[in-house]
């Protein structure tokens, strides 16, 4: 609920401000601004709110938050009207318009504050009715920096649909002791819509809950991973015993029946490859029958190594994820509950809004494979259409870009870091992933482009991605297993 016509006269009417000295401005928010006035030794703050549904004007007796930057119309204020002596402030008839004639130096500003539940707005003129700037800038309403704004000339064009017809408006009565103003300040911290400290409340119990309950998801997938790894051990156990039977296994064959030497106990282990699914042996002779389940014995026990060494590897990783997830779930339920028991509305407001940002182009679901490795980041095309999507929207000039030579592949890309120049480690790590995800990668070994992608030019009337690298050098990489491992282990699905 908006502040009507004979509330406002009654806020004016106790607040007096004729003759008070302006000493601070703080815009709290977009459309939250207020005004630190001193008169007779007495320091007031007035608030004014421009949001739909809550718009009004009245002394604040809470602290008013500052916002992290400097908004446009606070900076145009304090420019202006700060420290500046206010020599009227008035109603304009009925119609919550207020105009504040302030005076600094030899210059006189108006500022006219139009308290419209849907078309507020706060329009600053100089003595002459030139507009010098406006809250909330309205090309339709001319209310922009050179129009022209009169107040009571321009009146009958802003009622405009605004007619209010025979209703009568009294003054709330409102609960509590104090002045009007203490009771109006109170009542719609407790109440008032948006801004009410309920709402912000329930806001705040909504954004957490769904924060803790995403987090508390991730540790639990976090913690079956550590299960898996910590059953390691016997990963390598199922490789030892494969190789020891492999004169016992068939061609064809997908599961081994066999004594665990380690523990004396029966098992059943499965002949797959988890990586690449199940490996046909080769047909031919008994012979090559014998050697071919021989090799794919053997490749089958590799595999169980290899998942062995990666859960070793990553069991101590994982631990410091889940450490980690741990220490920021408890953070994020402190800060919860000392959300919760804030009592000052526009405080609890700042918080929720600096939480609050605007996605960048960058920001967006980014395409493709990412890693971290090392406080670097590395991003990974996939196909064509990935490859053409991170160069027009994620990447910038100064980022590296990779290409594996004479082979199509992934466009691979090492974002820069201010200051930084890409390490050796970083260079060659990125060269691995674009030369695996190449068709390079069954040679081993490979030579890559690299280059800065303010040196890639588009290909003229060429299919989508294509580009033509300049001042580009070359890379010979050949793959580290190791290495691959590690950067899989480096690789964020989120």
């Amino acid at each position: 609920m908006s502040l009507n016509w004979k509330e406002i006269n009654l806020v004016l009417s106790e607040l007096d401000l004729r003759g008070a000295q302006i000493q601070k401005i703080i815009q709290s928010a977009y459309d939250v601004i207020s005004f630190q006035v001193y008169k007779e030794g007495k320091a007031r703050t007035l608030l004014i709110v421009l949001s739909p549904g809550v718009v009004r004007l009245h002394e604040t007796f809470k602290g008013v938050p500052k916002t992290d930057k400097p908004l446009r119309f606070a900076e145009f204020l304090k420019s202006r009207i700060v420290n500046g002596r206010i020599e009227e402030v008035v109603q304009l008839g009925q119609d919550r318009i207020v105009r504040m004639d302030v005076r600094r130096g030899e210059e006189t500003y108006r500022l006219y504050i139009r308290l419209w539940s849907n078309a507020a707005n706060l329009v600053v003129t100089d003595g002459e009715g030139t507009i010098l700037d406006a809250m909330r800038r309205s090309p339709k309403r001319g209310e922009i920096t050179g129009g022209h704004y009169e107040g009571d000339g321009v009146l009958q064009n802003l009622r405009s649909g605004q007619n209010q017809g025979e209703r009568t408006f009294e003054i709330r009565e409102l609960e509590g002791p104090g002045s009007f103003n203490e009771r109006i300040d109170r009542w719609y911290a407790e109440q008032g819509g948006a801004l009410s400290l309920k709402a912000l409340r329930e806001q705040v119990q909504r954004s957490y809950e769904g924060k803790i309950g995403r987090l508390t998801a991730a540790l639990e997938n976090l913690r079956a991973k550590r299960d898996e790894y910590a059953d390691a051990e016997r990963l390598k156990q199922y490789g030892d015993i494969i190789m020891a039977n492999l004169g016992n296994l068939q061609v064809g064959q997908t599961w081994l029946e066999a004594d665990n030497f380690y523990t004396g106990e029966r098992v059943r282990i499965r002949l797959e490859d988890p990586n690449r699914g199940k490996v046909s042996p080769p047909r031919g002779t008994m012979g090559a029958k014998f050697a071919g389940a021989k090799s794919v014995g053997a490749r089958f026990a590799e595999a169980y190594y290899e998942r062995y060494h990666k859960a070793k590897n990553g069991l101590a990783d994982v631990e410091g994820e889940i450490a980690a997830g741990q220490a920021e779930l408890a953070r994020l339920e402190e800060e919860r509950l000392v959300l919760l028991a804030e009592e000052n509305p526009l405080h609890l407001h700042r918080a929720l809004s600096r939480q609050k940002r605007v996605l960048k182009p960058s920001d967006k679901k980014r395409p493709g494979l990412t890693f971290h490795r090392k406080e670097w980041r590395i991003i990974v095309g996939r196909d064509a259409t990935e490859n053409d999507d991170l160069l027009r929207h994620h990447v910038k000039g100064m980022d590296l870009w990779l290409h594996a030579r004479d082979f199509p592949g992934s466009y691979v890309f090492i974002k820069a870091r201010s200051g930084k120049s890409v390490p050796l480690d970083i260079l060659i790590d990125a060269g691995h992933l674009a030369l695996f995800y190449s068709k390079g990668r069954n040679s081993a070994e490979g030579d890559l482009f690299y280059t800065s992608v303010k040196f890639l030019r588009r290909a003229k009337n060429g299919p989508k991605g294509l580009v033509i690298p300049t001042q580009e050098k070359n890379l010979h990489i050949k793959l580290d297993e190791h290495r691959l491992k590690e950067l899989e282990l480096c690789r964020d699905d989120t």
